[in-house]
C-alpha cells in the first residue's frame, strides 16, 4: 500500500481510513506529500479537526514545515480555523516561528484579521515584533488591511 492512500483520505475527510493506516503504518505521520505536507499540515490545511486530533496521537514534530517553510499553526491561522489553532497550541506548537518568507502564525492571523486566534496566539507568547521579509509586522499587516479591531490589540 502507498502513502497517497493516507494523504487521499485526509483530503477526503475520512477519519476512520486515517486511523487505521496510521494503526498500520506509524511511520507514515512523519511523510510528506509532493508538496512537502505532513498528515498533521494536510489535515489543519482542510479543517478536519478530528482527523487532526488523530493525528496527534502519534509521536511527531507538531512544527515541521512544508516546502514554503509554514508550519500547521501558519495555516490554521491563515485560514481561521479557531478550534485547531487552540488544538495546535494545547500540544505546544511554536508560535514564533517563521516560513521561508519570515511571516509567522501572527502575521498571517493578523493579515486575515482573525482576532480570536490572535488573541490565543499572544496568550501564548507570540512576539509582536518580529518582521516578515518585507519588514512588515503583524500590526503593519493590520495596518494594510484597515483592521481596527487587531491594530487595537497589537498596539
Amino acid at each position: 500500500m502507498e502513502i497517497s492512500v493516507l494523504f487521499d483520505a485526509i483530503r477526503n475527510g475520512d477519519q476512520p481510513t486515517v486511523s487505521q493506516l496510521l494503526k498500520e503504518h506509524h511511520s507514515w505521520v512523519s511523510e510528506k506529500d509532493a508538496r512537502g505536507s505532513t498528515p498533521l499540515l494536510l489535515a489543519t490545511y482542510y479543517g478536519h479537526e478530528a482527523i487532526a486530533k488523530e493525528i496527534l496521537k502519534h509521536p511527531q514534530n507538531i512544527n515541521e514545515q512544508d516546502a514554503s517553510g509554514n508550519t500547521a499553526l501558519m495555516g490554521v491561522c491563515f485560514k481561521g480555523f479557531d478550534a485547531i489553532a487552540k488544538l495546535l497550541l494545547e500540544h505546544d506548537a511554536d508560535v514564533n516561528m517563521t516560513n521561508y518568507n519570515g511571516a509567522t502564525a501572527l502575521i498571517f492571523a493578523a493579515t486575515f484579521n482573525h482576532l480570536e486566534i490572535i488573541e490565543m496566539l499572544l496568550e501564548h507568547g507570540a512576539d509582536k515584533s518580529v518582521k516578515d521579509d518585507r519588514g512588515n509586522s503583524a500590526l503593519d499587516h493590520a495596518k494594510m488591511q484597515g483592521a481596527s479591531k487587531v491594530i487595537e490589540i497589537l498596539e
